[in-house]
């Protein structure tokens, strides 16, 4: 017997804050970020995989590691996408969606969201975990 997956919707404002925080940040660091580098394209792909786990907690009540895989999938699909297009030389022509999505498939993007889904699964099972009275 199978037990059912344990989701409902719902809205938690603390999410939706850390969300928004993390969307502004990841918007500076897309348009004032240009010549950070590493930081720009790794650390970037990292904290997107950590803004969609939280905009999946905003509104799905969830297991952390299904929130965290799923965010994580969704970057790898993004991934595949991008090997997809450039495999068959498929263009994005709107700018500002070609730097959202990206165009240049790289495992070290598969890294980074692997990083950013065991960073963020971390930090809420730490914050999960009963604290020990003090003395």
């Amino acid at each position: 017997m199978t037990t059912p997956l344990a989701l409902a919707w719902r809205f938690d404002a603390r999410a939706f804050a850390i969300a928004l925080g993390l969307f502004v940040l990841l918007v500076l660091l897309a348009t004032f970020g240009a010549r950070a580098g590493w930081l720009r394209s790794f650390f970037g792909d990292v904290l997107a995989v950590v803004w969609l786990y939280f905009v999946f907690k905003t509104a799905v009540a969830a297991r952390p590691v299904w929130l965290a895989s799923s965010a994580f999938t969704v970057g790898c699909a993004l991934e595949l996408g991008q090997y997809l297009a450039r495999s068959n030389h498929w263009q994005i022509a709107n700018p500002m969606l070609r730097i959202v999505v990206g165009s240049t498939p790289d495992w070290l993007d598969v890294l980074a969201y692997g990083i950013g889904a065991a960073s963020v699964l971390s930090w809420e099972l730490r914050a999960a975990r009963p604290k020990a009275c003090a003395p």
